[in-house]
């Protein structure tokens, strides 16, 4: 857990959605929260969480905001 940050950007391997990659933006003793882009909010064990790829478009890799509607 030492490794993250809020506000990183991770990913994780789910079951049946496969890769699913958002914001870092919560962590507790055995859960963090991961909003992904579409919005959509998932707890996850930090053991399974690793570095996402930085996204190559300007605007994703200026700002950690996640603009909700």
């Amino acid at each position: 857990m030492l490794e993250f940050s809020i506000g990183d950007r991770v990913c994780f391997e789910s079951g049946n959605r496969g890769l699913i990659e958002g914001i870092l933006t919560r962590y507790n003793k055995r859960t963090v929260t991961v909003i992904t882009d579409d919005r959509r909010q998932w707890n996850v064990s930090p053991g399974f969480l690793r570095r996402a790829a930085r996204p190559d478009t300007t605007e994703a890799t200026s700002t950690n905001v996640i603009r909700l509607k």
